[in-house]
């Protein structure tokens, strides 16, 4: 046993004047110690080899100058020995050999050969912490180099007189014994060239070991084959002539080029080789537009034509497909490829201007593929996500997705994150862009290791590609590649970056490409010649040349987005107008075999006694066949989706109990605390998952999720409707959005709580309106369902029909436990199906009807209670279930069936600049046309308001009142 074997870690903060009285503690009596620091001052007597390490000064007096520029941390005297487990390999390095027995040694020289041995641990811990400081990461060399004092060797109490000394070191760097300055020399090698790692925050010490296996050692150096050299090269050289054939041919178009950083090219062929190597089968890719055309066709091999023939003003899809389309630098697009005979499917998700949008997005896709691949080790798919350095640590969604990476249901097995770092966001600087030294520092809140690497290195880069997928793989964790590069333009070509970085342009207008530096040096090497390089640069452009012709006759044959999971699906058959019916009732026998789960509580198990009840009264529903609420209907529109196969993942905060108690999807017992999920006991594809406290991360991970898995029924349940507005991009850029401009659908279903029961303007509005603006070209479903039975059949139709939208539902606070809001069992079997809209159970007859007051969600049940205890027999209340696509046709049917119909009446809860009403006011009065009616619609509701609601039960209670009596013509207006 050696130093190494009570490990380097430990003796950090062992002042030498603590060493030296224990040894003279040991000498007196070895039982006076503590059994590691006995073996300890054994192993180095056994080590130290005689008079040849005494000092001339020894022993030391109590202000020796041996203790001279220690950190005055480390004086502190510690009050116990290393930790247990000494001997053991660990982060400190190798497991130590048994030292061969030398001369009796000296207490003096024992106690000498400690305190250097003390002092080089702590000089090259602090190398692993902090060497990254010194690391050679900027191409620009903007940043002038400053020795940090705790790297120098007189912080540590090395003198120049001792820096030839050789020291004990058995096996650290790879030594037995070493002078200061080779330790240093190796040191700066490893931890200070072109790669500075960010390591020792990281708690787990079989990673830190890990990578510092990796890096550490006085024989490691970054090395390549002649073949990977060139390989490594010609990347680098088809993505600089790939931008500058787009500079030339497109002069002055925007195309967000990744001149300055084509080292990113190998590194991404790295990872993917890497990943094939350690089984990876797919890849998911999320970036933004800085680089991404060069990704799509130098990795993702997007024929050059095709982006020639749009950046031409063509479409890569077929004309007769439609849509909006997007510029290209937002698009994506998926192949297949091959690396040292590894299959590797590859897809770029698509993505607007918001930088990190597409992040969740990512991860909720690959794990998606992960579930459909059953790779529970989370090895089989790999989530790619590149980021720029402002947006690394400016976004917040970033954090979020961190926030997944350790989470049940949301975990990945690790993203490999690849920041190009411009060192300047669009035109802010990066001491304007952050608070902490690094952009990546975001990263340390999940411990993920960081490799900052030069992009003037290729080789650098590909290496730390290389360590990154190999911790990613062994670790299934989160590890971050940050790329130093520059960028050559400004942030669109067509800027003028000299307006706020004058200095730094100045350089990069010096500053050779990254292929010229790369090659200079293998030419140096004897590895290629001018030849070898003039024909690699020579035969691409040619190729790019016969591309850009090919492009100007390029025709799309076929759009892919109903391949894959999407086969067998297609677009709606249906016009938006008209009725898009599902068969969505259910047989008695699934029924039955659903509601048995829902109501046995498994031998063992302890439910609370308040959820005893709400099974008893769930066992009466099922018995009597009336009665059922918005939960039950709930719950069984989810089992018998997974009786006809179809999984169920509901995530959301406090999905599992249900935000108002509602749900219980999950009983806890009461003794110990195990869950038991009935549903999943019924088949294990249910998914009921409490997410964490977000909304823009946890909604972009399910529509990710979603868009991979059509034939999941996929939900997000916000825990009060109007906290989606945190995901508000999410909702405009992607639900939306994503369809039109990107050929991507989805059937995302959002649960948004709804309703006006007096609780302030927080917790009421689940802002009906945006939605509803935001419908156009049959993007999106929204409904406000009134019915259990009804939100049952909207849940099961989202499944049933050969089409998939995403579906926005206000879903009830109050209903959820309101004695008319429920269902009989004759609405949910059979050919019950989900109604657009409902009649007045208790109106009058079509040919009594003066007065039509439609209205949507909860106010229903206000409405028919105030008109039927005024005896009002000409007024019927027609409920508009489903808001878009609106159900003209219905409408016009029933508005038809009303000879005498006098008034249209539009009543809402919502104020009247927020709810439905300006969106539904134009399209009643068509209906009314249609059926032969000149009738306008007339408002009912709360008046305009800044507020979405007011705070005050009092006035809340009145205004209710009023728009009631407003809306049935008992009153005035409020």
């Amino acid at each position: 046993m050696g130093i190494e074997g009570i490990g380097f870690d430990e003796l950090e903060g062992v002042s030498p004047s603590f060493a030296e009285a224990l040894y003279r503690r040991y000498r007196a009596d070895p039982q006076s110690v503590e059994p590691d620091w006995r073996d300890y001052f054994k192993a180095l007597e056994a080590t130290v080899s005689g008079p040849s390490w005494a000092r001339s000064n020894w022993p030391p007096s109590d202000t020796d100058a041996l203790t001279a520029g220690l950190d005055p941390t480390q004086m502190e005297v510690e009050a116990k020995g290393p930790k247990r487990g000494a001997g053991k390999p660990d982060a400190g390095g190798a497991a130590p050999a048994t030292a061969a027995p030398g001369p009796a040694a000296q207490p003096a020289d024992i106690v000498a050969a400690a305190l250097d041995s003390i002092r080089a641990s702590t000089l090259i811990r602090t190398y692993r912490v902090r060497g990254h400081l010194l690391a050679d990461l900027d191409p620009l060399g903007l940043v002038a180099e400053q020795t940090p004092e705790d790297l120098k060797p007189e912080y540590h109490g090395f003198t120049e007189a001792d820096m030839d000394r050789p020291i004990v070191l058995d096996g650290t760097l790879g030594f037995e014994r070493a002078t200061v300055r080779e330790i240093i020399a190796v040191l700066r090698r490893n931890y200070c060239g072109k790669v500075g790692l960010e390591y020792m925050h990281i708690q787990d010490v079989e990673e830190r070991t890990f990578l510092q296996d990796r890096m550490e050692g006085k024989d490691k150096e970054i090395s390549f084959t002649p073949e990977g050299k060139k390989a490594i090269l010609t990347k680098v050289i088809e993505g600089e002539q790939w931008e500058k054939f787009l500079a030339r041919k497109y002069v002055g178009t925007k195309r967000f080029g990744l001149d300055g950083g084509e080292s990113m090219i190998p590194a991404l062929e790295a990872v993917l080789k890497y990943s094939g190597q350690a089984g990876v089968q797919e890849v998911v890719i999320g970036m933004a537009h800085r680089g991404r055309l060069n990704v799509l066709t130098n990795v993702l091999k997007k024929p050059y034509r095709v982006l020639f023939h749009e950046f031409a003003g063509g479409s890569a899809n077929p004309e007769d497909v439609g849509g909006s389309g997007d510029v290209k630098y937002h698009l994506g697009t998926s192949a297949d490829r091959e690396f040292d005979g590894h299959q590797i499917h590859l897809s770029l998700t698509p993505n607007p201007s918001h930088l990190e949008a597409a992040d969740p997005v990512v991860l909720g896709k690959s794990r998606a593929k992960q579930t459909q691949l059953e790779d529970n080790e989370r090895a089989k798919v790999l989530p790619i996500l590149i980021h720029g350095d402002a947006a690394f640590a400016g976004q917040g969604i970033v954090m979020e997705c961190f926030g997944f990476s350790g989470l049940r249901g949301y975990n990945t097995g690790g993203t490999v994150h690849f920041v190009i770092n411009n060192q300047v966001g669009f035109t802010t600087s990066p001491q304007f862009a952050r608070s902490s030294p690094y952009c990546s520092d975001i990263a340390k809140m999940v411990q993920a290791p960081i490799l900052h690497v030069n992009g003037d290195d290729p080789e650098a880069v590909t290496f730390a590609c290389k360590v990154a997928t190999e911790f990613r793989a062994r670790f299934k964790r989160d590890v971050v590649i940050d790329m130093w590069c520059y960028r050559r333009f400004g942030h669109n070509e067509g800027d003028e970056p000299g307006f706020t970085q004058p200095l730094m342009y100045e350089e990069i207008r010096k500053h050779p490409p990254v292929s010229k530096l790369y090659a200079e040096r293998l030419i140096a090497q004897g590895q290629i010649d001018q030849a070898w390089l003039d024909k690699a640069e020579g035969d691409f452009v040619a190729y790019l040349e016969e591309e850009f012709e090919a492009g100007k006759t390029y025709k799309a044959n076929k759009a892919d987005w109903f391949e894959g999971e999407w086969a067998g699906l297609a677009a709606p058959r249906e016009a938006v107008t008209e009725r898009r019916a599902a068969a969505s009732g259910v047989t008695r026998d699934a029924f039955d075999t659903v509601a048995t789960k829902l109501t046995t509580v498994p031998d063992g198990l302890v439910v609370h006694k308040t959820l005893a009840r709400i099974l008893e009264a769930k066992r009466g529903m099922f018995d009597s066949g009336q009665g059922f609420d918005w939960a039950t209907a709930e719950a069984l529109a989810f089992g018998t989706l997974l009786l006809d196969g179809y999984p169920v993942r509901l995530s959301g905060q406090d999905v599992g109990r249900g935000t108002f108690s509602q749900r219980h999807a999950v009983w806890v017992d009461q003794t110990d605390g195990h869950k038991y999920i009935p549903l999943s006991a019924l088949d294990r594809r249910f998914q009921v998952l409490d997410s964490p406290l977000s909304e823009f991360g946890v909604l972009g991970f399910e529509y990710g999720y979603a868009g991979q898995s059509p034939n999941t029924l996929v939900l997000w349940e916000a825990q009060f409707g109007d906290f989606a507005n945190g995901a508000q991009v999410m909702i405009d850029q992607f639900i939306a959005a994503g369809e039109s401009k990107w050929l991507r659908a989805n059937g995302l279903v959002m649960l948004l709580p709804h309703g006006y029961e007096g609780q302030g303007p927080e917790h009421s509005s689940a802002r009906l309106e945006r939605y509803l603006q935001l419908c156009a070209e049959d993007n999106i479903q929204v409904a406000n369902c009134t019915t259990p039975a009804n939100y049952f059949h909207i849940l099961r139709r989202q499944m049933l029909r050969k089409f998939r939208k995403p579906l926005v539902i206000m879903t009830p606070k109050s209903l959820l436990r309101h004695k008319a809001a429920v269902s009989s069992v004759d609405e949910f079997l059979g050919d019950s199906h989900f109604r657009r809209i409902l009649g007045d159970p208790n109106g009058p007859a079509d040919e009594a009807v003066k007065r039509l007051v439609l209205c949507s969600g909860k106010v229903f049940y206000d409405l028919a209670e105030a008109r039927d205890a005024a005896g009002d027999t000409a007024t019927t209340i027609v409920r508009i279930e489903q808001l878009y696509p609106f159900p003209s046709d219905a409408l016009t049917a029933r508005i038809a069936r009303m000879p005498h119909l006098e008034t249209i009446v539009w009543a809402q809860e919502e104020p009247k600049n927020n709810g439905a009403w300006f969106f539904v006011e134009c399209l009643i009065e068509e209906a009314a046309r249609l059926a032969g009616k000149s009738i306008r619609p007339v408002y009912a509701g709360r008046k305009a308001s800044a507020s979405t609601a007011t705070g005050f039960m009092k006035k809340h209670a009145s205004q209710q009142v009023a728009l009631v009596a407003e809306a049935l013509g008992h009153t005035s207006k409020i």
